[in-house]
């Protein structure tokens, strides 16, 4: 009886989590697969057609593919730029030297700040005549780009932008800098070993879960990138040459422009598959790399 009570009382401390899940979680993403299959535009009847936004996607919608390796392109790119970005800014900021925290205030400070503001913030700085990144490229006999205006500077310009902010990985990779063991260190210096011997067969090896951790997290977030394209394209849809036109980017267009909801949730959720082969795959892979201190793989 007592044990019933108990069970009784655990769920009922739960049942918010449960309701809140059910109603705001698992209830729109079935609504969503189920709409993917229809014509849903808001406005009409849902009526049934099979696998016609798929076949529409595949077949017929060439900006699709624009999108695609647009994202694509953003995440080959930005993902181990923006890591091994963080890994040397950690190296750096681990130094003990005076006014250390200064610095590591300093570098942290563009991860908390983000939004619209950040973003207008980077078009002032990328303006090709008055902005600050040419004008500083001018004093070194660098004739500046077009940044966001020429098609094939406008990812690099997010790129750019994105290193800019690697302050919060850093933070990662500095507390495990700091996790690994001391000695370890001391017994590589009786051996002989060089910085790069030590940085390549003890550092490297032992914040690898937070490299792992961080890759994961990073693939994720850079195939949701949206914010920064609609603000910083000049239209809000991807220009110039659907150069910034983003998997999300489009996929919002298609729902709360054109108001064609089902194509958008098909979209959402070959995204979703798409994200979900990757973190499985770095999953499987993660093994073969990833170093425990306990010894243990993943």
């Amino acid at each position: 009886m007592k044990k019933n009570k108990d069970n009784l009382a655990g769920y009922l401390f739960i049942s918010p989590w449960i309701f809140g899940f059910l109603v705001f979680t698992l209830g729109p993403i079935l609504f969503s697969l189920y709409a993917s299959f229809t014509n849903y535009n808001i406005t009409s009847q849902m009526d049934f057609v099979g696998l016609s936004n798929y076949s529409r996607l595949f077949k017929e919608d060439e900006l699709f593919y624009t999108s695609m390796m647009n994202t694509l392109f953003f995440v080959i790119f930005s993902v181990p730029l923006t890591t091994v970005g963080a890994i040397l800014l950690s190296l750096m900021m681990n130094q003990d030297v005076p006014g250390m925290r200064i610095f590591r205030t300093i570098y942290y400070l563009p991860a908390v700040l983000s939004g619209v503001g950040v973003y207008l913030l980077w078009m002032q700085l990328l303006d090709p005549s008055t902005g600050l990144v040419n004008t500083v490229l001018g004093y070194i006999g660098i004739d500046g780009p077009n940044w966001l205006l020429d098609p094939e500077w406008t990812k690099p310009s997010l790129i750019f932008m994105k290193l800019w902010s690697v302050g919060g990985s850093m933070l990662l990779y500095l507390a495990s800098l700091q996790g690994v063991s001391k000695s370890l260190y001391e017994a590589a210096d009786m051996d002989g070993a060089n910085s790069f011997q030590k940085f390549f067969n003890i550092t490297l090896p032992m914040i690898t879960p937070i490299i792992f951790f961080d890759i994961v997290t990073s693939t994720i977030g850079a195939f949701q990138i949206f914010q920064e394209a609609y603000v910083m394209s000049s239209d809000g849809a991807g220009s110039p040459s659907n150069s910034l036109l983003f998997y999300n980017l489009y996929m919002w267009l298609k729902a709360f422009k054109a108001f064609d909801m089902g194509y958008a949730m098909a979209m959402s959720w070959i995204l979703f598959v798409l994200v979900l082969i990757l973190t499985v795959v770095n999953l499987k892979l993660a093994p073969r790399w990833v170093h425990y201190e306990g010894g243990e793989d993943n």
